[in-house]
């Protein structure tokens, strides 16, 4: 069954709720939220189910704004801050094993600004925004470039666009997928899978 509690963070509690797989953990994968959606979105949820089956701890963190009810995104440094606070504390609970941090869409975008900090070994982007909807000359590429091991996973029809592959980056387009990938996160939550055992992150 899992579990969930509160976790200080100088922004406030964050929700965190935590999956354990059956055996010894091989890795530990945090996921964050969309900035007006939560951790039950279809694609963090396929991708928990299959991560968790696969043998990794699945952690989905609520971010503090999200916990005190408002929809409206906190700004940038805020959402890190919080989330840096959380991997600290998870980090303490399931030590000894490679750290993967991700989530969708701006929950993406908080993994990869900090990913250094918190000593991620990977990073895995779902709906990651490239830009606003719109506004190509607005883009977060460089959001991206960590120099870590990470996955994009975008559909081909999503208004915020598609990032470019890079020299550690991997991107996925999923065909007929818009922003919330909710068309099939079963088949996402494959293409997950097989990059986290390609990396030697997940059993096989």
């Amino acid at each position: 069954m899992p579990t969930s509690d509160d976790i200080a963070t100088p922004r406030g509690a964050a929700r965190v709720g935590t999956d354990l797989p059956a055996g010894p953990p091989v890795a530990l994968l945090v996921l964050g939220h969309g900035a007006g959606g939560g951790v039950d979105a279809p694609d963090l949820l396929a991708v928990r189910d299959a991560a968790v089956g696969a043998g990794l701890v699945v952690s989905r963190v609520t971010q503090p704004y999200r916990v005190a009810g408002r929809r409206a995104p906190a700004p940038a440094g805020h959402l890190d801050e919080a989330w840096t606070a959380v991997l600290t504390v998870l980090r303490s609970r399931h030590p000894g094993v490679p750290l993967l941090v991700g989530g969708r869409s701006s929950g993406a975008r908080v993994a990869c600004r900090t990913a250094r900090a918190v000593a991620a070994a990977g990073v895995l982007a779902l709906a990651f925004p490239l830009h606003p909807p719109g506004r190509p000359e607005r883009s977060r590429a460089a959001e991206l470039a960590t120099g870590l091991p990470t996955l994009v996973v975008n559909g081909d029809r999503d208004p915020f666009g598609v990032p470019e592959p890079g020299p550690a980056v991997r991107v996925v387009t999923r065909p007929g997928e818009r922003h919330d990938l909710r068309g099939d996160p079963a088949g996402t939550a494959a293409v997950v899978l097989a990059w986290l055992r390609e990396r030697g992150w997940a059993r096989t």
